[in-house]
């Protein structure tokens, strides 16, 4: 049996939930968020807990069996504390400007760079340097980040770009010049 997959995820106060089928609607107060999951898995709602069932014991269903479960305990949990992820800016004049529309990045290129927010993401810049990424579906949040970071990815000489906090970026020496020059 999966260790995962066999704990029930329990629906904290506050927080509703309906299945139909292989559909998991969630509702709490940071939004709603939907899901279709595996058809193989039975998913069942009893006594304000979400368990979910394999059908046999193949590899493939232990997985599934799993991957269900913390998807679901995902949706939970993006509806009562949400997720956030943080991003750091360095390198000399890099920053970024929260808009309307979702940020404005200067980072090196002679345009600044506009990114739009996808529904459902709070995006913001409490320090011209630092970007924060706040939302209920933890996918969304992750793709944003790294939507973010991919427009201009830390470089391996001088570590300038946009990285996630706490990251650690991997140096290169620079050239080491010429050694005994005739």
């Amino acid at each position: 049996m999966s260790r995962i997959g066999k704990h029930p995820v329990p629906l904290p106060k506050g927080v509703t939930a309906t299945v139909e089928g292989q559909k998991v609607h969630v509702k709490g107060p940071k939004g709603e968020l939907d899901r279709v999951l595996h058809p193989a898995m039975k998913v069942s709602l009893k006594d304000n807990q979400i368990s979910i069932e394999r059908p046999s014991d193949e590899d493939f269903h232990k997985a599934l069996h799993g991957l269900s479960r913390t998807l679901v305990a995902n949706m939970v949990e993006g509806v009562t504390k949400g997720f956030k992820k943080e991003l750091e800016l360095i390198g000399v004049g890099y920053k970024a400007e929260q808009r309307p529309y979702g940020l404005q990045l200067a980072v090196g290129f002679s345009h600044p760079v506009k990114y739009e927010a996808p529904k459902g993401i709070k995006l913001s810049a409490p320090q011209p340097t630092s970007i924060i990424i706040e939302g209920a579906n933890k996918e969304i949040v992750g793709q944003v980040a790294a939507e973010l970071r991919g427009i201009r990815p830390p470089e391996p000489y001088k570590g300038k770009g946009i990285k996630y906090v706490g990251e650690q970026i991997r140096r290169k020496a620079g050239k080491a010049g010429k050694v005994g020059a005739k």
